[in-house]
């Protein structure tokens, strides 16, 4: 039996060149071509190029004109430019990949004797190389009429070649780089990509969460957040514990040597450990004593017909959304709610209105739909994003909400509407396209709407606002944990502080709650109870925020009293799901928002983190008590919802935990 491979190929590509230049014993003339690699060997992640046995005479290559449609020859003049490798023409193409169509021709070149052709052979083998992943400092992409990428190791005494592209797939290896790595463009030059990795043994711990998946933590974040986060977490609490505090040292770590090791956790998470000296006042705010409130019964379509004229326009909304805050909505009416609370119908619309909307609406959701209905099987074997994402959806719509009636079975209606909508998004948002977490948004969507169109266009709305936690950086995630970790420390210094002395402080362990909104915490109909109240964008903003807060809050005193280590505040967090009480967190939250509002001297960071009008505390309504007077300038927020709004706080009164 034939031994396996020490290797896995992860990405291979041929016609990858070196131009050698002229303090090389290489011929400057003669282009070497090559086969580059992204390798998983003895559990690390290497790139490798090896050149090919025959070099490539530049004089025998062709490349693609400005209009891709006729070819000119790669020219050098001896002794004018000899090294630059420039075309005759200057050219580049919308698409610089594509600009090298049949772009080489291969011509070997005859040595005169043997002895030349092992003197080749060896200058040949001398550009060969190969280094880890984890040694890359930055990846620089430039054109030249072709992309040629240089790679710069964290040892800068061992420069490497430049690498050409003049066959394309240059984008291919740098996506293939990103499953292992974090590139972020250097603030100083944007063809420069800075490169992080993650920590080796805490990538390491993390090899085994899934059969179909072993590249990386990382990459599980960036491509699979919904198994990583849903999954993972719960099973690998002692290698956290070890990655963060060491088998043998029980010491705590310090802040910033912590802080990086969760960056590598939750890419793009950046933690500011310089304290501020205007940040300490938090830490002797008095907040009072917290308000009692109380819940109000779900509004009854009567109720919702009282807030609608004759032709269809909702009236008195503020107050009719202050009634979906306090109560909800019964279900048979959230089908026509959900619609408005999700910006899909306008509040102000008539009936005629919402009729031409639905309409129009409808044609260019089938219009989208077509896209990837009409794509043969011969152009999909050649689109791998789109099999990619049709792979992950139809792995992700088999295990979505299955024990729900409306999912439930095989050959379920239901699982093939969902498949269609995640698909058609596809078409919506390119950029985006699919990332695992999006099904589990959907199907409370698609439940209530029971209608492909308008199920659809809820869910972009509910998309538009959660779109950040599913990009690449995941700056989204970033921004709550860092907004939740300053609203914990104002609400609970003691508590916050007992997080923090075990490694818990940044509460990644709130991941999975933020990422899709609570959905695998609560009973599938609290879900619903939860969204549509916090559609209603009362009574602040960023209120999931305080939603785990008062989870937190009602989970603190078993953590502590119990003295939870590392593991066991994972493995008790993990363990609420589907044990909260949606009404009593609703109500909790709602009282820590009344007595966060009335604080005289609440801080500018969690004043703009809940979104507080500066102005109207400054009057003294009657919700809240006279407040320090910020700066009247007003300036847009990017809030972590994805949406953009209003708050008349100065860029400087950001604190040390606020991104």
């Amino acid at each position: 039996m034939a031994a396996e491979p020490a290797f896995k190929v992860i990405f291979e590509h041929e016609g990858v060149f070196l131009h050698p230049s002229s303090d090389e014993e290489i011929e400057p003339d003669f282009l070497v071509s090559g086969t580059l690699r992204i390798l998983e060997k003895d559990a690390e992640i290497v790139v490798e190029y090896r050149p090919l046995e025959d070099g490539v005479d530049p004089s025998n290559m062709l490349c693609a004109g400005k209009d891709s449609s006729s070819v000119v020859e790669w020219a050098q003049c001896p002794g004018d430019r000899p090294q630059s490798q420039q075309l005759l023409e200057a050219q580049l193409s919308y698409e610089t990949e594509w600009d090298m169509v049949n772009a080489v021709s291969f011509r070997k070149r005859r040595s005169s004797n043997m002895e030349g052709s092992l003197n080749s052979s060896h200058e040949r083998s001398r550009l060969a190389f190969a280094f880890s992943v984890s040694d890359l400092r930055s990846v620089t992409v430039r054109e030249e009429g072709w992309t040629f990428i240089i790679l710069q190791l964290k040892d800068s005494s061992t420069p490497l070649p430049h690498l050409h592209f003049h066959q394309g797939g240059s984008r291919a290896f740098l996506d293939s780089l990103r499953r292992f790595a974090l590139l972020t463009e250097s603030p100083s030059d944007h063809t420069c990509l800075l490169v992080s990795t993650p920590n080796k043994a805490l990538s390491q711990s993390f090899e085994n969460l899934l059969d179909d998946n072993n590249f990386g933590l990382v990459h599980k974040f960036k491509r699979d957040p919904y198994v990583t986060t849903l999954g993972g977490f719960s099973k690998v609490t002692n290698y956290l514990f070890d990655a963060l505090r060491g088998m043998e040292e029980q010491q705590q770590r310090p802040p910033e040597e912590v802080a990086d090791l969760l960056g590598e956790v939750i890419p793009g998470l950046e933690i500011n450990q310089q304290e501020e000296p205007g940040f300490e006042v938090i830490t002797r705010i008095d907040l009072g004593t917290r308000p009692e409130v109380s819940r109000k019964s779900p509004l009854t379509a009567d109720d919702w017909a009282r807030h609608q004229d004759a032709d269809g326009r909702m009236k008195d909304v503020p107050d009719l959304k202050h009634a979906v805050f306090k109560g909800g909505l019964c279900h048979a009416l959230r089908k026509e709610a959900w619609k408005f609370l999700l910006g899909y119908y306008p509040w102000e619309s008539t009936h005629e209105e919402r009729k031409t909307l639905q309409r129009e609406k409808t044609d260019e959701y089938f219009r989208m739909k077509l896209q990837w209905k009409s794509v043969s099987e011969e152009q999909e074997r050649r689109n791998s994003r789109l099999r990619d994402y049709r792979s992950l959806i139809e792995k992700d719509v088999n295990r979505t909400d299955r024990t729900n009636r409306f999912y439930e079975g095989i050959d379920n209606p239901g699982l093939v509407l969902l498949h269609d909508i995640l698909m058609t998004y596809c078409m919506y948002d390119f950029d985006l396209g699919y990332v695992q977490g999006m099904s589990d948004l959907l199907s409370p969507i698609l439940y209530v709407m029971e209608n492909e169109v308008e199920a659809f266009w809820c869910f972009v709305a509910f998309m538009d606002q959660m779109h950040e936690n599913f990009e690449e950086q995941m700056q989204g995630m970033k921004t709550q944990l860092i907004q939740l970790s300053s609203l914990l420390r104002l609400l609970d210094l003691a508590f916050w502080n007992y997080l923090e002395s075990q490694d818990s402080g940044y509460l990644y362990f709130c991941f999975r709650w933020l990422l899709i909104r609570f959905k695998r915490e609560l009973s599938f109909v609290d879900v619903l109870r939860l969204w549509e109240v916090m559609w209603t964008g009362l009574p602040c903003e960023n209120f999931h925020l305080l939603v785990c807060c008062a989870i937190l809050d009602s989970e603190k005193q078993k953590i502590m009293e119990e003295n939870y280590g590392f593991n066991e505040i994972l493995k008790h967090i993990n363990e609420l799901s589907m044990k909260l009480d949606i009404e009593e967190i609703l109500q909790k939250a709602e009282g820590i928002c009344l007595q966060i509002r009335s604080c005289k001297d609440l801080p500018r960071p969690v004043a703009t983190i809940l979104g507080f009008d500066v102005e109207s505390r400054r009057a003294g309504s009657t919700d809240c008590g006279s407040a320090v007077t910020f700066g009247a300038a007003r300036r847009e927020v990017g809030v972590s919802n994805g949406h953009s709004r209003e708050s008349s706080c100065e860029q400087s009164g950001r604190g040390a935990f606020v991104s």
